[in-house]
């Protein structure tokens, strides 16, 4: 499987995790929920993926979180899919990725909730991402019954590559 990751890093200082293990942890994780369509057909015949993870800060997240969900508010995570619409079948679709989408996540916010949790900055930062990438293919949390569903794919996720929350 081959998985392409755009991380668009808005602070410019260190971060905890580097371009090459996002790319790493995202190959992983669709290895585990290999993405299948309605008929039960892999997403792309080659398994080739690309996504965008922009890491940003409260204030942009805010933005975005009232624009798109009308909630005027910061958030941790947004995901754009790009799966939800309809797009046309190209027949050398083979030879390019599939773009799912693009997830957004506040560091700001990630860090706060790391703190709160007593984990990690990384370890906040895979939780949310893994969320992202689950809208990213399809899953939503409508009731307590599909987040719950949710949050323990996000828990193996995270265990496939070493990471625990509390």
């Amino acid at each position: 499987m081959q998985v392409e990751v755009s991380v668009q890093d808005c602070f410019h200082q260190e971060m905890p995790v580097q371009a090459e293990t996002w790319e790493i942890w995202f190959r992983h994780w669709l290895e585990i929920l290999h993405p299948v369509d309605e008929e039960d057909q892999p997403l792309h015949p080659q398994d080739w993926y690309e996504l965008s993870l922009r890491l940003t800060n409260d204030r942009e997240i805010h933005t975005l979180n009232h624009q798109y969900r009308l909630k005027d508010q910061p958030t941790d995570v947004l995901a754009f899919a790009s799966l939800e619409v309809d797009c046309p079948q190209f027949e050398d679709f083979n030879e390019e990725p599939l773009y799912l989408g693009d997830i957004v996540i506040s560091i700001e916010t990630a860090d706060r909730q790391a703190a709160e949790q007593g984990h990690e900055l990384e370890t906040e930062l895979a939780w949310l991402a893994a969320h992202g990438l689950l809208h990213l293919l399809g899953w939503d949390h409508p009731d307590d019954a599909h987040l719950l569903r949710m949050l323990d794919q996000q828990q193996l996720l995270l265990e496939s590559v070493g990471l625990r929350v509390r």
